[in-house]
C-alpha cells in the first residue's frame, strides 16, 4: 500500500536525522539499477502522487525512455517505515554506462550509501567494479541487490545448488572489492554478510526480493522464488505480496547505511580538507542545522521555466530562501530564491532544508558541479570540498554546426547550457577554422549529446565524423632555450622535461593542485615524487592537462609584474602541441632566467606570449616528442568455444590481453586493453563472433605512447584534418634568429 505524505509531513521527518537515509544504486549498464529504482517508487511512499505508476519514472527524458539506459543522475525522496519507525530515504539513480561515469561521481559526493545491482546471469562487470570502487573512495558504504534472479531458471535452466553457488560467487566477488578499495578501517566493517541481511535476492522487474533475515521471518526461501518462476506469471504475482522488493531493499538500507550525522563524522575528513577543528568543521562533523550554511553542490540543471537549478547537499546550517551564499570557486555572492525537495522531475517547495539533506536551490545560477556555498560571515576561512576526480577524460571529438544558418546563437547557447549540465561534455570553438567543436567520453557520450539538441532545444545540425583525441609529450629533457618576444625587448630562457609517473599520478588523484599551499605541495612531492624541495617551491602553475611550470629566477626585475601574462602565454602553448596541435600533456616548463622590459607598454601579452611559447614549441620538438593515445580497458564474459575469436578481434585492432580467468567449466573472463581509435565498431564484431552469448564492458584505462612504427603516419593524418601541413615543424622555427 502506498503511503503518500505531505510535503509538511516529510519536511519535518527530515529535521530528525535519525531517521534520514541518502543513498544512491549504482550498477554496470543494463543491470536493472532504474528498474529497481521504479519497484521502490511504485510501492514506497513518495511525497507527490504526480509520478506515482509512470514507468520508469526516474528516466524522466524522453531520450532515456526510448533507448531505456539513464544517463542522467535523478533524485527523489521515499518514505519509509521500518521497525513501526517512519524514515526518509534521498535517493539518486546513476548511469550505468560508462560514458557517464561523470555523473556517479558527483552523486556519490553527496551520499552515504550505495546499493550495488549486479545482474545474477553477468555477474560482476566492468562498470561494477568502476562505480564500486568510487563509492569506496568517497567513503560511501555499500549494499549488494544481486538482480534478475529468473533469468538463472529461463535462460541458464541451473539446479539450485548451481544458483546457491552463483549467489556465492558474486558475493565473494563483490566483497575481495571492498576487501582491495576499501580504506583500512572499513576493510571488514563493510564486507557483506548474506546472514545479516546485507545482500537482497530478486528481480526488479516482478518487483520481488528477500534477505536472509526476511527469509527466515516469512518463512519463504530463495528457492520458493525460483520455485515461482518454474510455475509461471501467476505464481509470481503471488509472491510480490508476499515479499515485496521495496521492503526488503529498504530495510536494509534503514539498518545498514549510517545516517548523516554519523556518515559525516568520517566522511568530512575526507572529501573536505579544511581545519576539522575550526567552527566550520565541527559544524559539519555533526551536520549542525544552526552552523554556518555549507551547501555542496553535485548537479546544475536547467530547468526551462526556472532557469538553473542547483542540486547539493547540505552538509551544515539550514538553507532558505534569502540567504545569501558565497561561491568559493565562482568568487561571487548569489542569494537564494528557492529551495526545494526533488521528486524525479518534479520539484516541491519547501521553506527550508536543514544539514544532511539533499536540496534543490534558485538563484544560484553562477554556481557549477562540484561548488562549495557557504555564508557570508564564514568566506574568508572555509577551504572547498576536494575537487571531485573523474576516473574518465574526454576522448572523442566532432565538429558540429546547425543545418540552418540562423540557428547559430541557439546552438551557442544550447551547447553552454548542456556543458554547465555535464562537465564531462567540453565544447570549444576553432579559432581557425571557426568550428563548434564538441569532446565527450566516447561515441555514445556525443551521440545523446546530439539527440538532447534536438529533442530538448529543436536544432538539427550537421557533424564531422567522431575522431579520438590525443595528447603530445616529450621523452627526453631539453636543454635551455632563448624566447624572445617580436620586439626582442624581452627574453625568457626556458627547457622542458618529462613529469616521472608518481608527479603525474599525484595531479591526477588531487593530492597535488595549483591552489594549494607551496611548503604543503613541495613536501608532497618531495616525499612522494623525488622533487627537489626548494624546486618544487616554485610551481606556478598546474594545468588540466597534467604540465607543470616551475619558476628557478632569482632576483629577476619586473617579473612579478608580467608573471600572470607568461603563465596565460604557458597555459596557450599546453593547449595545443606543436607537434599536431593536439594538447599536451606529462610536461614539466622551467623557466631558468628572464630579462623584462622596464615599459609596460612593451611587455604585454602581445610580446610575452610568443617569448614563452616559442621556446617550449622548439624545446618540445628537441626532446623525442610523440603522441599519446587513449587506451580504454575490456572487460569480457565469454563461453569457452569463443574466445580464440574474440582475442582474434582484439588482437587485430592492436589490443593486448592482460589475463584469462576460468570462471566455471564453460566461461571465461578475459581482461584486455584497446586503443579507443581501434574501438569503433568493435560492439558489433564482437557480438558477430560470439554469436551474442558474450557480455562486455568498457573503461577508459590510461594514456599511452603510440607506437613508434604508426606515429607519423597518426601525427600527419591529424595534421591534415585540422587542414594543417602534413609535416610537424622544425624546432628551427621557434628559435630566435
Amino acid at each position: 500500500m502506498v503511503r503518500y505524505k505531505s510535503v509538511e509531513y516529510v519536511q519535518k521527518l527530515m529535521s530528525d536525522l535519525e531517521k534520514v537515509r541518502n543513498i544512491g544504486i549504482i550498477a554496470h549498464v543494463d543491470h536493472g539499477k532504474t528498474t529497481t529504482t521504479d519497484s521502490l517508487l511504485a510501492a514506497a511512499g513518495i511525497i507527490s502522487s504526480r509520478v506515482a505508476g509512470e514507468a520508469l519514472a526516474m528516466d524522466y527524458l524522453d531520450i532515456e525512455q526510448k533507448r531505456q539506459m539513464t544517463v542522467k543522475a535523478a533524485n527523489i525522496s521515499l518514505y519509509h517505515e521500518y521497525g513501526g519507525k517512519p524514515y526518509v530515504i534521498n535517493l539518486i539513480d546513476t548511469p550505468g554506462h560508462v560514458d557517464f561515469t561523470g555523473k556517479v561521481t558527483r552523486s556519490l559526493r553527496v551520499l552515504d550509501g550505495a546499493i550495488v545491482v549486479v545482474d545474477a546471469v553477468e555477474g560482476v562487470m566492468t562498470q561494477t567494479e568502476t562505480v564500486l570502487r568510487q563509492a569506496l573512495e568517497e567513503r560511501v558504504r555499500p549494499l549488494l541487490f544481486i538482480n534478475k534472479v529468473d533469468r538463472l531458471i529461463k535462460e541458464l535452466r541451473l539446479q539450485p545448488h548451481e544458483i546457491q553457488q552463483k549467489f556465492v560467487d558474486i558475493i565473494k566477488e563483490v566483497n575481495s572489492l571492498i576487501q582491495e578499495y576499501a580504506e583500512p578501517e572499513f576493510k571488514e566493517k563493510w564486507l557483506l554478510d548474506p546472514a545479516k541481511g546485507m545482500v537482497a535476492f530478486g528481480s526488479a522487474k516482478d518487483k520481488i526480493g528477500l534477505t536472509v533475515p526476511t527469509s527466515h521471518k516469512k518463512g519463504i526461501k530463495v528457492l520458493d522464488m525460483m520455485e515461482a518462476y518454474r510455475k509461471g506469471r501467476e505464481a509470481v504475482e503471488e509472491l510480490q505480496k508476499l515479499i515485496p522488493l521495496h521492503e526488503s531493499l529498504l530495510d536494509m538500507v534503514v539498518k545498514f547505511i549510517p545516517n548523516p550525522t554519523e556518515a559525516q563524522l568520517y566522511r568530512i575528513p575526507k572529501i573536505w580538507k579544511g581545519d576539522i577543528d575550526s567552527d566550520v568543521g565541527k559544524a559539519m562533523l555533526k551536520a549542525d542545522p544552526n552552523g554556518p550554511v555549507v551547501y555542496l553542490i553535485n548537479d546544475m540543471r536547467v530547468d526551462p521555466h526556472a532557469g538553473l537549478v542547483a542540486t547539493g547537499r547540505v552538509f551544515s546550517g539550514t538553507i532558505k530562501p534569502g540567504v545569501e551564499l558565497w561561491l568559493v570557486g565562482a568568487r561571487t555572492a548569489q542569494r537564494v530564491l528557492q529551495v526545494s525537495l526533488y521528486m524525479g522531475p518534479y520539484r516541491e517547495v519547501v521553506d527550508s532544508v536543514v544539514a544532511g539533506n539533499i536540496a534543490a536551490v534558485l538563484g544560484i545560477d553562477k554556481a557549477r558541479a562540484g561548488e562549495t556555498s557557504v555564508t557570508m560571515d564564514v568566506k574568508d576561512v572555509v577551504s572547498p570540498f576536494e575537487k571531485l576526480h573523474y576516473i574518465s577524460e574526454p576522448v572523442v571529438t566532432m565538429a558540429i554546426e546547425p543545418k540552418k544558418t540562423t540557428d547559430l546563437m541557439k546552438l551557442i547557447d544550447a551547447l553552454r547550457k548542456m556543458s554547465i549540465e555535464d562537465p564531462n561534455l567540453v565544447v570549444k570553438i576553432n579559432e581557425e577554422t571557426g568550428e563548434y567543436l564538441i569532446s565527450g567520453m566516447g561515441h555514445l557520450h556525443l551521440e545523446i549529446v546530439l539527440t538532447l539538441l534536438k529533442e530538448n532545444y529543436g536544432l538539427e545540425v550537421d557533424t564531422t565524423p567522431p575522431v579520438v583525441v590525443f595528447r603530445e609529450t616529450i621523452r627526453t629533457p631539453s636543454q635551455v632555450i632563448e624566447g624572445k618576444s617580436p620586439n626582442k625587448h624581452n627574453r625568457l630562457y626556458v627547457s622542458v622535461e618529462p613529469l616521472n609517473e608518481e608527479t603525474i599520478k599525484l595531479i591526477q588523484q588531487g593530492a597535488i593542485v595549483e591552489d594549494m599551499d607551496a611548503r604543503e605541495r613541495a613536501k608532497i612531492l618531495r616525499d612522494q615524487a623525488g622533487w627537489d624541495y626548494d624546486e618544487a617551491r616554485k610551481i606556478w602553475a598546474i594545468d588540466e592537462n597534467i604540465n607543470v611550470f616551475v619558476d628557478k629566477t632569482a632576483g629577476i626585475q619586473y617579473l612579478r609584474e608580467v608573471k600572470d601574462t607568461i603563465i596565460q602565454g604557458y597555459r596557450l602553448a599546453m593547449r595545443e602541441g606543436p607537434l599536431a596541435m593536439e594538447p599536451v600533456r606529462g610536461v614539466k616548463v622551467v623557466l631558468h632566467d628572464a630579462l623584462i622590459h622596464e615599459d609596460p607598454a612593451h611587455r604585454g601579452p602581445a610580446q610575452l606570449y610568443p617569448a614563452i611559447r616559442n621556446p617550449i614549441y622548439a624545446g618540445i620538438l628537441l626532446s623525442r616528442p610523440t603522441l599519446l593515445e587513449p587506451i580504454q580497458k575490456i572487460d569480457v564474459r565469454t563461453p569457452v568455444d569463443f574466445m580464440s575469436s574474440i582475442i582474434s578481434v582484439l588482437s587485430k585492432r592492436r589490443g593486448k590481453i592482460i589475463n584469462v580467468i576460468q570462471l566455471s567449466n564453460n566461461v571465461a573472463r578475459i581482461i584486455g586493453e584497446v586503443p579507443v581509435s581501434e574501438s569503433v565498431d568493435l560492439a558489433n564484431e564482437l557480438r558477430g563472433v560470439t554469436a551474442g552469448k558474450a557480455f562486455w564492458g568498457t573503461e577508459f584505462s590510461k594514456w599511452s605512447p603510440v607506437p613508434d612504427s604508426l606515429l607519423i603516419d597518426m601525427v600527419r593524418k591529424i595534421r591534415e584534418r585540422k587542414g594543417l601541413k602534413p609535416e610537424p615543424p622544425n624546432p628551427d622555427d621557434f628559435m630566435p634568429l
